[in-house]
């Protein structure tokens, strides 16, 4: 077609209107703009910018189709045979239009062509007699005007002749593909297991028969309804294996944008996960911890605590303290782990907050939004209300969503390929990756573990990560204590000295009333002085109905926390001196089970303090116990209990190796150095009972039988 001319008197299409151009106007600080008035006679008038004008799909120059460059990467799709077709389509459409089959409208113009004696639809019908006569398939004035249209949408890729085969959903019976796709619903990624196909064309034929008559509507036969299967699921995205659909199914809408934290603290990702190692946890008890972990996405900084499985509401509440609390450094670790030797402005540091002189190189942060999954422990109130003392924000996200929270996910892989699979007892990520005799190798105990998880993450913070990069050093990856100490000058460091309440508030929460009796649930009893002046009152909390909020610890459940007017105040179990060894909330179940309720509530609650004492007892001696007991045994002595700390918290006062929150909050657990002996212990506590003997548990703490070495601060 001709290069349509804008110029004064010249007419175009815009909005469905036919306008003409009737002034140009340019300057340096506006550009062309050209004025329109309307052809219909109603003074309509209007000004575009040249560019606005000729960027609008709207427009089109009154003499033909706008001119359009040639799709040369859509036109190399097909064969040259087609390209030479479509090219030759161009210039017979072009010569109907403008009656010139060159571009530049040079040459004769054929009298049956002239748009100045001929009608649109006499080219039309002239173009379709002309190439009738020359070859070409029945041509019909129609074909021509689908051919003008076409190009006018497209250009010369709409005159390309595409082939489309039909597809097997196309040939397939309707019902049958409806049917599929009612069975095939978008949830299966994650609701329902994937079975044979044999299964799924059975109850194809069952729903047939439900909605169109019994044997009205005949499924195909096997081989082809399989393929047809397939076809389906591959248009509902179900194809594959189902952590394939899931994993689909998951993941966001693209594009997809990367997480962008910028200070330390910023965003913060928690998640659990079962550790891929066997280990022992007590008396040759064969299982698995679980990993709980928290990322901080600025400076990739780990941080992870080792129970057994089934992780508690004060589980989260060591992590966040380690988080916000420096680590000292351990006896036998290599000096250059220390902060003091790392790229951290230590003595800077050091000066703002004591605890970092003999820390070890580790980011302390104080996170700002933590990122959890739907968990029962991390959306729990309780979790959310330490997040809300804290000043934290928590964000959790959509259920079964792995990619919103993708760097702790990940991080869970770059722990079993650099900590796991270098463990006697190593699982593998799943049961095709297990090794047939892995109970059996030499596993190591709960205490040895978490030695080696702890000096582990000082060197992940020595280790160059990929995802750290800094804008001035592109093509080097830094280590979280690089990235640390790089952003540190621009957020600035605020040293957060955890007090004794503070821990508390981190604990799970309940809500109960002061009874005369005290506080009461699970089965025990908590009173002290400390309620006489609140017994029966209302706590003034309208949205709790009146009660009093209790704070619990799940690992020593002899002792609770509850906030009256003037502060926390501890409340001990009426029925602590009846049992003189530590327990935790498991082996408190445990015993609630086993044991049948025959009276009273106070004669169970006593009877269940005895009966603890005697199974306490039992364990200790090491006495022949069954396998549940056993088990119960084991899950309790590896979870420990967790001390709350007296006054502020300190890492400097930790003499020796320490694990669990003892290790972070200063509290030192029993080692074979630093444990008092037998004599030591008698001469303080008195002799042990006659029926326990003293004894050393597995990890090397001390276990007395006296009711007073409670209130030791060496036992934990």
């Amino acid at each position: 077609m001709s290069r349509p001319v804008l110029a004064i008197g010249a007419s175009l299409w815009h909005g469905d209107r036919e306008w003409t151009i009737v002034g140009l106007e340019g300057d340096m600080a506006y550009g062309t703009r050209i004025w329109l008035a309307g052809k219909d006679g109603d003074g309509s008038l209007a000004v575009f910018g040249l560019a606005e004008l000729l960027g609008d799909p709207a427009f089109s120059p009154v003499t033909g189709p706008r001119l359009r460059v040639p799709q040369v990467g859509l036109l190399s799709t097909v064969s040259e045979e087609q390209q030479l077709r479509a090219l030759d389509l161009e210039r017979h459409v072009r010569e109907v239009e403008t009656g010139y089959p060159a571009p530049d409208g040079k040459g004769p113009a054929k009298p049956q062509y002239d748009p100045g004696s001929t009608t649109l639809a006499q080219r039309e019908q002239a173009k379709a007699d002309e190439l009738a006569a020359q070859g070409w398939q029945p041509v019909s004035r129609a074909t021509v005007r689908r051919w003008r249209a076409r190009y006018r949408a497209d250009g010369v890729w709409g005159l390309v002749v595409k082939r489309r085969g039909s597809t097997r959903l196309d040939r397939a019976d309707p019902r049958v593909v409806e049917a599929l796709r009612a069975l095939l619903p978008e949830e299966a990624p994650r609701s329902r297991s994937r079975g044979w196909k044999q299964r799924m064309r059975r109850e194809t034929q069952w729903w047939l028969d439900a909605q169109h008559g019994e044997g009205a509507v005949e499924v195909p036969a096997r081989s082809t309804f399989n393929k047809l299967l397939d076809s389906v699921e591959e248009s509902l995205g179900l194809q594959g294996t189902v952590a394939q659909r899931r994993a689909r199914a998951s993941r966001p809408a693209p594009p997809f944008r990367p997480t962008l934290a910028l200070r330390p603290g910023e965003i913060v990702m928690l998640d659990s996960s079962p550790l891929d190692v066997l280990v022992v946890l007590d008396d040759g008890v064969v299982g698995r911890l679980e990993l709980t972990i928290a990322v901080d996405v600025a400076t990739r900084g780990l941080w992870g605590v080792l129970r057994p499985v089934g992780s508690k509401l004060t589980d989260v509440a060591v992590l966040l303290a380690q988080l916000m609390t420096p680590m000292v450094m351990r006896p036998g670790w290599d000096a250059a782990l220390s902060m003091s030797a790392s790229v951290v402005p230590h003595d800077r540091l050091a000066a703002v907050d004591e605890r970092l002189k003999d820390a070890a190189a580790r980011p302390v942060v104080v996170p700002e939004t933590v990122v959890v999954d739907q968990g029962k422990v991390f959306i729990s109130p309780a979790t959310r209300a330490a997040c809300e003392s804290l000043g934290i924000s928590l964000q959790p996200v959509p259920p079964a969503n792995g990619p919103a929270k993708g760097h702790v996910e990940r991080s869970f892989g770059s722990i079993n390929t650099e900590f796991c699979q270098w463990l006697p007892g190593f699982t593998g990520s799943n049961v095709s990756e297990r090794g047939s005799r892995v109970e059996q190798e030499q596993l190591w105990t709960v205490s040895e573990i978490q030695a080696l998880w702890e000096e582990f993450l000082m060197h992940w913070h020595h280790r160059p990560h990929e995802g750290l990069r800094h804008p001035l050093m592109p093509k080097k990856a830094l280590t979280p204590n690089q990235m640390w100490a790089a952003l540190l000058p621009v957020t600035g460091y605020v040293p957060v000295p955890l007090a004794a309440d503070d821990f508390v508030e981190l604990l799970p929460v309940r809500w109960q009333p002061i009874t005369d009796a005290g506080i009461r649930f699970d089965y025990r009893t908590y009173d002290g002085t400390c309620l006489n002046d609140h017994r029966g009152q209302d706590s003034g909390v309208r949205s709790r109905d009146g009660l009093w909020e209790v704070h619990y610890n799940p690992y020593d459940p002899a002792r609770i926390w509850v906030r009256l007017p003037d502060g926390f105040c501890e409340v001990g179990w009426i029925h602590a001196t009846s049992v003189q060894l530590p327990f935790t909330h498991h082996v408190w179940e445990h015993i609630c089970k086993v044991v049948e309720r025959t009276g009273s509530r106070e004669e169970h609650e006593a009877k269940l303090a005895l009966a603890l004492d005697r199974f306490l007892k039992r364990a200790a001696r090491k006495e022949k116990l069954s396998a549940t007991e056993r088990r119960v045994v084991a899950k309790s002595r590896a979870s420990g209990a967790v001390p709350v700390p007296e006054g502020d918290l300190n890492v400097l006062d930790v003499p020796a190796p320490s694990f669990g929150l003892a290790g972070v909050y200063g509290v030192p657990d029993i080692d074979d150095e630093t444990a008092p002996d037998e004599d030591e212990v008698d001469d303080v506590f008195g002799p042990p009972d006659d029926e326990l003997e003293t004894d050393r548990s597995r990890d090397g703490s001390l276990i007395v039988s006296d009711t007073d070495a409670k209130d030791d601060p060496w036992l934990p």
